[in-house]
């Protein structure tokens, strides 16, 4: 469910710039993404969603999160696989439901194939965790200094869902 004040649309280029702004102040230290980087995630047709601030409110069509998956369908026998590569929530915005609303929306494209997903998160980030944990995600195991800062991800994953309704 998308907290009130917060709508869910399809993130484009435009927002790019606001992105890479929001991954500064979220990841330092850890090689934040660019806004050429989200550009070029969208050119590859990979989905990203964006959580924007209602037109209700004075601050209204402000980019407040992102969220973005790959999506491998299954071909020849093989299972779909999905890959959630990033979210990110502005901190004035966080603990509110907007990280599981975008969350939600992945996993639902991601269900929609049927598809294993599959991510990584800093074993430090407590509160990533709690959201995955509680969206169905386990630990696989765990990648030594995966980030540009040295700290170490776990590697999870989220069984496919055969029926999602």
């Amino acid at each position: 469910m998308t907290p009130p004040g917060v709508v869910l649309d399809t993130l484009t280029t435009d927002d790019a710039d606001r992105c890479a702004e929001l991954e500064a102040i979220l990841f330092p230290g850890d090689d934040p993404w660019s806004a050429r980087a989200f550009r070029e995630e969208l050119r590859a047709g990979h989905l990203y969603l964006a959580a924007r601030t209602s037109g209700e409110h004075a601050d209204g069509g402000v980019l407040v999160g992102y969220g973005g998956v790959a999506l491998l369908p299954g071909r020849l026998g093989q299972s779909a696989e999905a890959e959630i590569h990033t979210i990110g929530v502005d901190p004035a915005h966080q603990g509110r439901g907007t990280g599981r609303a975008l969350l939600d929306g992945l996993l639902a494209a991601a269900d929609g194939i049927r598809a294993t997903t599959y991510l990584e998160v800093r074993t430090d980030n407590e509160a990533a965790l709690r959201l995955y944990r509680a969206a169905g995600f386990e630990v696989l195991g765990t990648r030594r200094r995966y980030y540009a800062s040295g700290a170490d991800a776990y590697t999870m994953r989220r069984p496919a869902v055969h029926d999602p309704r």
